[in-house]
């Protein structure tokens, strides 16, 4: 997952002699998909970071929620700006809100949808791969999009980004708590096979809660079993948003 946005996103930045030599032309853009909390985000700066690409974030539901028009020109002027501060990455997400499969409609809502989704591809067309510009879109529902979107050129790579594994989960709670004073007797293994549809974001509830509930006691210490109530309440919370963890 993560070599793969190493070579679409970050080597064409970074290398770009090495794919010229080759003759190889970078994709323009990338789409990750996958369920909410897995990071998509996260890695998409993480690939302006390694760059030292200006980074500008587009959030699809906000795009179709303005007035008539101003949607596409937000579109337009985002691939303006990042050709005057390239190289820069265009972090587009939630595209699903601008990106649904066409039909016609007679909704002024769905005219505006269909308006700024023409702009974007109109944009994606209109510079190319080599060019210090990257598009990287981010979706929970691959399954509704455009095909037009993912078409050579384009958006034409997808990268899945899962639930996090067993193994992943357990390194994803060590990683957040790290910092605070955890027991020796802690088994972030067996924690890990408790927690088996939880994301990452989820994933560093429970060390926020496993903290607060030790915080609590006046310990000294977080114990296994303030992960284990920790992991309860955020099962409890999971229906629930959890922004406060964010």
């Amino acid at each position: 997952m993560i070599q793969e946005l190493v070579e679409a996103i970050v080597l064409p930045m970074t290398h770009k002699d090495r794919f010229q030599k080759l003759g190889i032309r970078p994709p323009k853009g990338v789409l990750l998909y996958g369920p909410p909390g897995t990071g998509k985000t996260l890695m998409a700066r993480a690939c302006a970071a390694q760059t030292n690409a200006t980074f500008l974030k587009l959030a699809g539901p906000q795009l179709v929620q303005m007035f008539i028009g101003d949607g596409a020109k937000l579109v337009r002027d985002a691939f303006q700006l990042a050709k005057e501060k390239a190289p820069c990455i265009i972090f587009i997400d939630e595209i699903d809100a601008i990106g649904t499969k066409r039909f016609d409609s007679e909704v002024s809502g769905d005219r505006e949808v269909q308006r700024t989704m023409l702009e974007l591809l109109n944009q994606l067309d209109g510079f190319s791969s080599d060019e210090r510009i990257k598009v990287i879109a981010a979706t929970n529902r691959a399954d509704i999009l455009d095909p037009a979107l993912m078409r050579s050129g384009r958006l034409d790579r997808k990268i899945e980004f899962p639930h996090p594994s067993e193994e992943a989960r357990a390194r994803i709670l060590q990683i957040h708590s790290r910092k605070m004073n955890v027991n020796p007797d802690v088994n972030f293994e067996e924690l890990a096979r408790s927690t088996d549809d939880f994301n990452g974001a989820q994933l560093k509830a429970v060390c926020v809660e496993a903290g607060m509930l030790a915080l609590r006691r006046d310990a000294t210490e977080v114990t296994h079993e303030d992960f284990n109530e920790g992991i309860v309440q955020v099962q409890a919370k999971k229906k629930s948003s959890l922004n406060y963890y964010a």
